[in-house]
């Protein structure tokens, strides 16, 4: 199973893409698309949007993992970031994928042990965790923390989407 994470960004989008086998995690690629910034924003847009969908037709994950918005400086970069994120899930649902967003609290859980953890300390860990000889730029180390993050979680996300397992309970009609 190929899992490409992506951490959006209107400037710099991250993505890392990690193979699960078994009960381990082997780092792929990772790289970030960086759009030019003379562009205007819908220039943009499409530079992260064909940036990752050729990196999608080139490795062909089964599931794309994306950082969800939680917090920008001001309600501008929230827009942007939003429009960001709206470009690389477009990228991945054209070419079939499913979705899987996560929070970065969620990702510093399931990478770090703690949902308070800084930046360096999810950079350190995705080195150790993926065996890499450098620390990875720092929106690559993130994608690459969001896709970590959805190998861990992906078991869990197919037992709450599958059906349940015992038929519900028959209901009593009638005085008996």
């Amino acid at each position: 199973m190929i899992i490409m994470g992506i951490d959006p960004g209107s400037r710099k989008t991250g993505y890392g893409l990690v193979t699960k086998q078994g009960n381990r995690i082997i780092h792929v690629d990772n790289g970030a698309i960086f759009t030019k910034a003379s562009a205007d924003f819908p220039q943009r847009l499409e530079q992260i949007y064909t940036g990752l969908a050729a990196v999608i037709a080139e490795y062909r994950p089964d599931a794309v993992a994306v950082e969800n918005v939680f917090l920008a400086k001001n309600a501008m970069s929230a827009l942007k970031l939003g429009q960001a994120r709206g470009a690389a899930i477009v990228a991945a649902v054209n070419m079939g994928l499913p979705v899987f967003e996560y929070t970065a609290m969620q990702v510093k859980l399931a990478v770090v042990g703690s949902g308070r953890a800084e930046k360096v300390q999810v950079q350190h860990m995705i080195k150790a965790l993926l065996n890499l000889p450098e620390v990875a730029q720092e929106d690559a180390s993130d994608a690459l923390a969001v896709a970590i993050c959805h190998a861990h979680s992906a078991g869990m996300n197919t037992l709450l989407k599958a059906p349940p397992l015992l038929p519900p309970a028959r209901r009593r009609t009638g005085g008996r």
